[in-house]
């Protein structure tokens, strides 16, 4: 259905993460992955979706210059907000374990930016979702990062995964988000043009 909508389009995302390269394929569209290296450093001022809003148009901002007429540039960026932080990819398994065990028990959110770069202009979305955890014993977060890495996640975890299973308790908004893209927003979006 989209396919057809888009077919004057050149969809390019911008992400190397799989699972969203998976959402984009699960929406039945043609795209290309085209990735660039960009430093993921916001102002210290900034909150919540001001961060992710920054760093989704930040990996856009790469590519200004290189689009032709018919291109769609996607990029996203999403943290996990917690505590008045933002929690990005944990630095190594220590950091991964304090970040599971600081949210074990408590409600955290996840905030996912998409950017929609054209030639002229840009488009940005964002969706946040709130998380609550149960308990997560010392053992039960362990066994997640000896069994599942989660070292390429914010906030150490996927709800798609083992821990999601066990440990979270409830969801407010969107489960895709939490996983890493919107995807009804970005359906939406690109629906809408003409």
């Amino acid at each position: 259905m989209l396919r057809q909508k888009l077919k004057n389009y050149h969809i390019i995302l911008a992400s190397g993460s799989p699972r969203r390269q998976q959402f984009l394929r699960d929406l039945d569209i043609d795209f290309e992955i085209r990735l660039k290296d960009v430093e993921e450093v916001y102002p210290e001022n900034l909150q919540e979706n001001e961060i992710t809003e920054f760093l989704s148009k930040l990996k856009s901002d790469a590519f200004e210059g290189e689009l032709t007429p018919n291109d769609i540039l996607i990029t996203s960026d999403t943290i996990v907000w917690f505590e008045k932080k933002a929690l990005g990819k944990p630095r190594n398994y220590d950091n991964a374990f304090q970040m599971l065990k600081s949210l074990s028990g408590k409600t955290h959110m996840v905030i996912t930016s998409v950017s929609f770069r054209f030639q002229n202009k840009i488009d940005t979305i964002t969706e946040t979702t709130q998380v609550t955890f149960n308990t997560l014993t010392e053992d039960a977060i362990r066994y997640y990062l000896d069994h599942y890495k989660p070292f390429d996640k914010a906030g150490s975890y996927g709800i798609q995964e083992w821990i999601g299973f066990i440990g979270v308790s409830k969801i407010e908004g969107s489960y895709a988000n939490v996983m890493g893209l919107p995807v009804d927003k970005v359906y939406q979006y690109l629906s809408a043009l003409s």
